[in-house]
């Protein structure tokens, strides 16, 4: 997990930030976690405290139920999104991270190939005015 990805995933928000953020009810919030849709963390003082990922998490459940889909639907969206991120093993990680670079190498070659070749037409074009201009 990246670094970013930590810092997504960190419970910072009290739920009264959350409702304002996502304009749900204290109830509606609870609600989806009772439902096991998000897991916020708790303080001490056994408080929610919620993370940014909760957070699009609220806001995507928001989207689906305006959209129609109701909580088993929902349930049945995250749960197969949640068997196909971990079916991404490690080995899969390490394939797509190989695969991304070599593919930005080769895209950084054809770059640098393309900027060499700009910058030759536009020495000989150049060379080729001053010529002129001296003849």
């Amino acid at each position: 997990m990246g670094g970013s990805q930590i810092r997504r995933n960190m419970p910072l928000f009290s739920i009264g930030i959350v409702m304002q953020l996502t304009d749900l009810t204290a109830r509606q919030i609870r609600y989806y976690e009772e439902h096991g849709l998000i897991s916020p963390a708790r303080t001490e003082g056994n408080k929610r405290l919620f993370s940014l990922n909760d957070i699009d998490k609220l806001l995507e459940i928001k989207d689906l139920i305006d959209q129609g889909v109701n909580l088993a639907g929902i349930k049945q969206i995250f749960s197969v999104r949640k068997e196909q991120q971990e079916s991404l093993t490690e080995t899969d990680n390490k394939q797509a991270e190989k695969m991304r670079t070599e593919l930005s190498d080769s895209e950084l070659r054809k770059l640098l190939r393309k900027e060499l070749l700009q910058a030759g037409r536009f020495n000989r074009n150049f060379k080729h005015g001053d010529m002129k201009r001296f003849r």
